[in-house]
């Protein structure tokens, strides 16, 4: 293989590690996030601070100073990254890593996939197969049912890995065809149809409601947290205004005690290169996530001001597309951006996705 081949596949695949980084973090709240970086922290020895005073403001209808969200709230492992710790255990090859990733973050709270793979091919340039091997990856974790597009496949993942079922294409063919017999708990119509005797039509049926249809909240933190917003939503002079809290926009600064790379042999001259680099990567990442995020909040505040001053009567219809196209970015960012992501507002604190409804 010629150099210059391996420099262009090694850039590559660098970049690819810079999206992934910039896309994980663009999801994680802001507890999150600091714990992100204190893991960062442990093993970079360049690390030298990690700076939180970011547009401090007081608590509405408060004063005195912010408390430390550290002193508030500890998070416990989501289920993204239950996931993809359990992504060490599956032989594939290391390429594929972060095309799983991508996967992973593409879900939602219950455990589906909220692209489609044509989408998820265009977002990573890779080939409509190689996301579907991805896919095919990212649904043998475990609960089974994680990566499903449909209720239906849902079920037929868990079905796949049940014990004691016996007609899995008589299971399929119920769940795609008449899942009334099911709710109805018509076993003759079941029998008839797939030539079962009664039991192992009740057992069908027993299999299939044994199923979780939400496998996602199998791995959802069950710990009581306190809620963290991310910014205050304020009125002040007889204008709304945004006002982020110190612990959305942390900044780590380097130890420049080992800016001297003198005497130093090569290997660890290139070690210390790449923890620069890994720095720099992740301020450029949380950068960027509070960017989008102050974008997409002022979108908000903007399209429902009447809510901010009347109430949630005033709440007007809102979605994701239009704040995509509004603000330039893709759907699937903004998702991203407001997940899990609240703001205090002067009727308490609202999860993002509030503001983004639809009604007939």
């Amino acid at each position: 293989m010629q150099p210059r081949l391996i420099q262009e596949q090694s850039l590559q695949w660098k970049m690819n590690q810079s999206l992934l980084q910039a896309i994980q973090i663009l999801q994680f709240s802001s507890v999150e996030l600091l714990d992100y970086i204190k893991e960062v922290a442990n093993e970079n020895p360049l690390v030298d601070e990690i700076d939180t005073n970011y547009n401090v403001y007081s608590e509405l209808g408060g004063s005195g100073s912010q408390p430390d969200i550290g002193e508030i709230n500890s998070a416990e492992l989501s289920m993204f990254e239950r996931l993809k710790r359990q992504l060490f255990t599956l032989n594939m090859p290391e390429e594929m890593l972060p095309v799983v990733i991508y996967g992973i973050d593409s879900l939602d709270e219950s455990g589906y996939l909220t692209i489609d793979l044509q989408t998820w091919a265009n977002d990573l340039q890779i080939s409509p197969e190689t996301a579907l091997e991805a896919l095919s990856l990212l649904q043998s974790l475990d609960p089974p049912g994680i990566g499903a597009r449909t209720l239906t496949e849902c079920i037929l993942l868990q079905l796949q890995k049940t014990a004691g079922i016996n007609n899995l294409a008589a299971a399929a063919d119920l769940l795609h065809n008449h899942l009334d017999w099911v709710a109805d708990n018509d076993l003759r119509a079941i029998t008839n149809a797939y030539d079962v005797d009664e039991k192992q039509a009740a057992d069908l049926i027993e299999h299939i409601r044994a199923c979780h249809p939400k496998p996602g909240n199998l791995l959802a933190d069950k710990k009581a947290d306190y809620i963290i917003p991310e910014a205050a939503i304020i009125k002040e002079d007889g204008r709304w205004k945004i006002s982020f809290y110190k612990w959305s926009k942390p900044t780590i600064s380097l130890n420049h005690d080992y800016e001297n790379l003198a005497g130093l042999k090569e290997e660890d001259k290139t070690y210390l290169k790449e923890k620069k680099q890994q720095i720099e990567w992740l301020n450029n990442a949380i950068d960027y996530r509070i960017s989008t995020l102050e974008k997409i909040i002022h979108f908000v505040v903007q399209k429902q001001l009447l809510y901010f001053e009347e109430g949630t009567e005033a709440l007007r219809p809102l979605t994701l597309k239009e704040a995509a196209g509004e603000l330039d970015i893709s759907i699937s960012t903004v998702s991203r951006s407001i997940q899990n992501k609240y703001v205090q507002t002067t009727q308490g604190v609202t999860p993002i996705k509030f503001f983004f409804c639809t009604w007939d």
